[in-house]
């Protein structure tokens, strides 16, 4: 059984076989043979321009662009929480020519909304988790929290005393503490903003004593002082801050959350035109100047297999329907 992708040594582990599996798949694809894609191939993102989703699919179809010589125009279908330009890319023609670059809200939405009008399993094809964006565990200077197990010592002596900040109800930093919460045992509330600039501001502010914020907002905030930061969320420790521990190996073992990009593409697609598009991300995935860039700004490049990534998708799918069943968060 293919294991699901938690973090980017998952695939280190494998390099030394992909170079032969791109040249298989380069060789033998019959899209290749016929010059695929052969206009632009629309891309939509289910969220609006200027987010994290937004500007991670730029980043790859730019470079997709670089790769096939076709364009890959983004189309900002927003609304419901990445809902409706989900639906629409889900009942779009299955021909190679409509993908969808979408976030963990695939995922999680299922759980957090009465329904849904997509399936995220049966609905789409799986073509690539293209990276993951961990968020960094931060505090308030106020905090009487130096590590995250005095934080859990603090949490507990305080039930219901310490707020955490989070970007809306059922964005990733919100169940990043309702995670938390549930492997810690302890009763932290979530705040909600609309969106991660207010919840910054929240932060900062004093309204709310930490948060679980995108290593893209924190790093700059934990160096300049204003915010102390405890761990980061991934398995693995970041390369943009490579001394903070992670939870996990900070007290919480197993625990485990992030923020994760992909690319989809409608069930029914053919074959050979998603393994071409899996090949040519994961060659760009690799790229040197890309791990560098996107490791600046606290993202792990990734690059997986179909199958990899369509096993991540069912496991998060899994466990984030019990951490939002047990935290009682829903957004309808």
């Amino acid at each position: 059984m293919t294991r699901p992708i938690h973090h980017s040594s998952f695939i280190i582990h494998r390099l030394p076989l992909l170079g032969i599996a791109l040249a298989l798949i380069f060789a033998t694809s019959p899209a290749a043979a016929q010059g695929y894609p052969t206009g632009p191939v629309r891309v939509i993102v289910p969220f609006p321009p200027g987010g994290g989703v937004d500007g991670m699919g730029r980043f790859l179809t730019q470079k997709l662009y670089d790769s096939l010589g076709k364009t890959f125009p983004i189309e900002n279908r927003s609304g419901a929480n990445g809902n409706i330009g989900t639906e629409l890319a889900a009942k779009s023609p299955k021909d190679g020519y409509t993908l969808l670059f979408t976030g963990a809200g695939l995922v999680t939405n299922p759980s957090l909304y009465s329904k849904v009008p997509y399936d995220p399993v049966k609905d789409f094809d799986a073509v690539s988790l293209v990276s993951l964006a961990p968020n960094v565990l931060v505090v308030h200077p106020s905090l009487p929290a130096k590590s995250v197990k005095e934080l859990i010592a603090l949490a507990k002596a305080r039930p219901r005393q310490v707020l955490f900040a989070g970007s809306g109800s059922g964005s990733t930093p919100h169940l990043a503490g309702e995670l938390f919460n549930t492997l810690a045992k302890v009763e932290m509330v979530h705040v909600p903003y609309r969106g991660s600039g207010p919840a910054v501001m929240g932060l900062l502010s004093g309204e709310a004593s930490l948060s679980f914020l995108p290593a893209t907002n924190a790093v700059q905030l934990v160096k300049s002082g204003r915010l102390r930061a405890l761990a980061v969320t991934s398995l693995s420790r970041l390369p943009a801050m490579p001394e903070l521990p992670t939870v996990s190996e900070s007290g919480l073992k197993g625990y485990e959350s992030s923020q994760w990009y992909g690319v989809l593409a409608p069930a029914g697609t053919p074959a050979d035109v998603l393994n071409l598009l899996n090949a040519h991300i994961a060659k760009i995935m690799q790229v040197a100047d890309t791990k560098q860039r996107l490791s600046g700004e606290g993202i792990v490049a990734v690059g997986s297999t179909r199958e990899q990534f369509a096993a991540h998708i069912k496991s998060e799918i899994t466990k984030w329907a019990k951490v939002i069943k047990q935290s009682g968060a829903r957004v309808d």
